[in-house]
């Protein structure tokens, strides 16, 4: 897929919903514990936590959730790189905010990307896919120059 809403089914996303739900509430569980492990693996196994566990949950549930919304929108790049970044900026580095924020912020950015590419060319639907990355290509790039300079 070029990656895009207008083929999404509601049968597909029945299937996906209890999935997806379970990831969400696993991640929210797990969230304290990544923001310990932010700190650093070392201080993080010295305060008594058991990072390959949490490494390894945060593995499964990111599969679960990146895998479900790729087999049923399509790729769409660049949400990944923008939606952390935005929400890191706008509640901090505490992930029990970041990960439902940038959940709302993610699915609210292809809400209105697709609103977009539906008003582009009617009745023709322009890739969400390429709207976003029209947004995402300036701030890689962004990315990349700060980081360049913080070297």
């Amino acid at each position: 897929m070029r990656g895009g809403v207008a083929g999404t089914k509601w049968s597909q996303l029945e299937i996906m919903a209890p999935w997806v739900g379970l990831a969400i509430l696993g991640a929210l569980i797990l969230s304290r514990s990544i923001t310990l492990l932010t700190l650093g693996e070392e201080i993080a196994a010295g305060l008594g936590q058991r990072t390959r566990l949490v490494k390894l949950a945060g593995t499964v549930i990111v599969l679960i959730l990146a895998g479900s919304a790729v087999a049923v929108v399509g790729a769409v790049g660049f949400v990944g790189l923008i939606i952390p970044h935005l929400t890191r900026y706008l509640v901090g580095v505490d992930y029990r905010w970041i990960i439902p924020c940038s959940a709302v912020l993610g699915s609210l950015l292809v809400m209105l990307a697709d609103l977009a590419a539906r008003m582009i060319n009617p009745p023709y639907e322009t890739p969400v896919g390429a709207l976003i990355a029209l947004i995402g290509v300036p701030f890689f790039l962004y990315l990349a120059r700060k980081e360049r300079r913080e070297l």
